[in-house]
């Protein structure tokens, strides 16, 4: 701390003497650059013809010899060596690098040329000052290594890693082909309200804030579902929202309190209908990002070839436990949770169920896997199956462990939806108060058409298709701790 504090202090001295002496440390406008890019790809070309060149950017190294100096500069397009001299410069422009230090943003013009070592380099033939940095960047070689810090201070760690740099460029990337994707399936994006009076379209706890010109308690949103269905009422056929939703809820590996989720929802099919475009769209990214069907995240191989493998929940329950849930009696889940020591919080019936899958399923899934047919117990949102008592069409999709995607018919029946708001009701608990969301039920009964819908957790995908071990990798500021 005292080392940067002195710094700051030398760079602030620096800072002044220019504005003595008639230059602006923070000017207002620079001439467009080149992207080093570019000057990279075309280097050749412009070697041959001696053509003028301007670049701008961060310098991230400095080295001086007397009446020749070189230095380094990055843009967001990539890193070129710079070389000034004193006899071409003149006096005047070569001196400023005496107030120059490694993080100030240049502009430099000059031309191409080839070291004796064969490294591409600008000869500069003009320069100016764009931004005076007052704080030294992280260690040349070793970066930002502490994660805290790397998270608290997010510019230093997209500075000095260039891996971290390299997973926001894939995230930002992958936003834009999923858009890509749905929109030339016809779908229509939609912003649907962030602050809402009554939360919903999902188990979990909201945060609260309060509207004082309403003098009212508002909720962020849990999830977009409910907004999207009135879409679906209201005529559009294909909708989607790609944004933020907030639950008020731990934070690990997977989970962060604020975190960005694809809902989509298509009238006139089914789950099975949510199983085609989830398969189309994976293979897509796949395509996309990693140019294959089949790359590995973290070491391990997996394989996006569709179709993607299939299996029923209850089946997949009672492979791996030899409990059947369907029958099981509440006291049976729980002693069965107490002899594997799976921690419990919540001993009602879809509780348990959901937790024994968590534990024993879940982990076991790593290629690209359907889990299909829920208990309607645990899906206050998703048709029941014809023929099959207390099944629900729903799927959850899963790789390598982690849900990526959660998928339903879409329950239609106004009446039915009722009911099962009303369990939800009954079965609430302190930490989950949830009132019954009587606008969307009149907006059922207005008359839904058959739809099937799917939210796919976008940071997870991301955390897939970047290698990274973390969703505090792929978020850009993520909540700490």
């Amino acid at each position: 701390m005292e080392n940067e504090l002195e710094y700051r202090m030398i760079r602030l001295k620096k800072a002044e003497e220019l504005k003595k002496i008639g230059i602006n440390p923070y000017p207002a406008r620079v001439k467009p650059p080149n992207p080093i890019s570019e000057i990279l790809s075309q280097f050749q070309t412009l070697l041959e013809n001696q053509s003028e060149i301007r670049i701008a950017g961060r310098m991230v190294a400095f080295r001086g010899h007397g009446k020749s100096s070189f230095a380094h500069i990055e843009d967001g397009s990539g890193k070129i060596q710079i070389y000034f001299r004193y006899d071409t410069l003149g006096e005047e422009k070569y001196s400023l690098l005496k107030f120059l230090d490694i993080g100030d943003f240049l502009s430099v013009s000059g031309k191409v040329f080839l070291t004796h070592t064969g490294e591409k380099t600008v000869q500069v033939l003009d320069l100016a000052l764009l931004a005076k940095s007052l704080l030294p960047l992280p260690e040349k070689w070793h970066g930002l290594k502490d994660p805290d810090l790397r998270y608290r201070k997010r510019h230093l760690d997209l500075i000095s890693n260039p891996e971290s740099k390299r997973i926001m460029k894939i995230r930002s990337e992958l936003i834009r082909l999923t858009r890509e994707f749905l929109n030339s399936r016809g779908f229509l994006e939609f912003e649907t309200p962030i602050l809402q009076p009554l939360y919903g379209g999902a188990f979990a706890k909201p945060f609260t804030t309060h509207f004082f010109a309403l003098d009212r308690d508002l909720y962020l949103r849990i999830a977009t579902e409910l907004y999207l269905k009135r879409l679906i009422i209201g005529g559009f056929e294909r909708v989607y929202e790609l944004g933020k939703n907030f639950r008020n809820e731990g934070l690990d590996r997977f989970h962060n309190p604020e975190f960005t989720a694809l809902e989509a929802y298509q009238a006139y099919t089914d789950y099975y209908g949510m199983m085609d475009l989830t398969e189309s769209y994976m293979a897509f990214l796949a395509q996309k990002i990693k140019g294959s069907f089949r790359f590995t995240y973290q070491g391990e191989e997996v394989d996006f070839t569709p179709p993607f493998r299939r299996e029923n929940f209850f089946e997949a329950i009672k492979t791996r436990t030899g409990i059947d849930v369907k029958t099981a009696s509440e006291d049976e889940l729980v002693r069965y949770c107490e002899e594997e020591n799976i921690k419990i919080e919540r001993k009602n019936l879809p509780k348990l169920v959901e937790k024994i899958f968590d534990e024993k399923v879940t982990p076991t899934l790593r290629q690209p896997t359907f889990i299909l047919d829920y208990p309607v117990s645990i899906s206050p949102f998703a048709k029941k199956k014809e023929g099959e008592d207390g099944v629900v069409e729903r799927f959850e999709f899963f790789v390598l462990g982690m849900e990526l995607a959660n998928a339903f018919t879409e329950l239609n029946d106004p009446i039915d939806q009722r009911q099962r708001f009303e369990e939800q009701l009954r079965l609430k608990t302190d930490d989950f108060v949830q009132e019954m969301d009587t606008d969307f039920l009149e907006a059922m009964e207005q008359g839904m058409p058959p739809c099937g819908g799917i939210g796919f957790g976008i940071d997870r995908i991301v955390m897939l298709f970047s290698d990274a071990p973390s969703i505090r990798e792929v978020i850009p500021f993520p909540i700490l701790r």
